[in-house]
């Protein structure tokens, strides 16, 4: 059988898709990120943009300055020398308030598992979250880690409004809403951090391969963190 992967394919005439693998997969994320890297730290000349997926990096490109052809060969001899680090590269706190009118979900999410709200917080916030990828909408977050107790499929219907900053779950994945839009995912709680902000120097908060933790809060915990974030006082919940 011939070897599948990796594979760098053509997508128009002005990106290439690098594609590592056809599952997900934390080490998979792992390759993804440090090609993503090894291109931010020495620059093709040409390559514009770089988009980090579950399993593939985008290559957007100026095709008045790098061939595709000769952009690929590029790629290929990146990912003979890659070198993957072992751990995230940043780790976030997310102060989380569960339930709630944008956690509408809470509730029957914990009988649909014959847990209690209080179960279903603590498994939700007990474990480490990768972000695999960026997408869907400026800033929003695919994470991966969910225990498996809670896996739920989407919803058949999608809601035509969710809020900013709404804790998702969606089949095998957890999410948090970085901007107000339909969804179709379930939704748990919300955090009074942005994931979303076009004023700061760096919009987006998280990025792929960061670390995840929620941390159950009270509304009025959550109104502090948000209060000191509008006065410019929080580094975005970093740890």
């Amino acid at each position: 059988m011939p070897k599948m992967f990796p594979r760098i394919l053509a997508c128009g005439d002005s990106a290439l898709c690098v594609e590592l693998s056809d599952i997900i997969d934390e080490a998979i994320s792992g390759q993804v990120i440090a090609l993503a890297q090894s291109l931010t730290d020495t620059p093709i000349d040409g390559v514009e943009e770089l988009v980090p997926t579950y399993r593939s990096l985008m290559v957007v490109y100026d095709p008045e300055i790098i061939r595709g052809r000769n952009l690929a060969i590029s790629l290929q001899h990146r990912l003979e020398d890659l070198a993957v680090g072992d751990s995230h590269s940043r780790h976030f706190d997310i102060p989380v308030v569960y339930g709630g009118a944008v956690g509408m979900d809470l509730e029957a999410l914990a009988a649909m598992k014959d847990l209690t709200t209080s179960q279903l917080i603590e498994l939700h916030s007990s474990v480490e979250y990768r972000v695999y990828m960026i997408g869907f909408a400026p800033g929003f977050a695919y994470l991966g880690g969910l225990p498996e107790i809670l896996h739920t499929p989407r919803l058949a219907a999608p809601r035509q409004r969710i809020e900013a900053s709404a804790i998702g779950i969606g089949g095998k994945q957890a999410s948090i809403n970085s901007v107000p839009g339909p969804s179709g995912w379930r939704f748990i709680g919300r955090t009074p951090l942005r994931l979303f902000e076009p004023a700061r120097p760096k919009p987006f908060l998280l990025r792929a391969g960061d670390g995840v933790s929620f941390r159950p809060v009270s509304e009025d915990e959550a109104a502090i963190v948000a209060r000191s974030m509008g006065a410019g006082e929080m580094d975005q919940g970093r740890c």
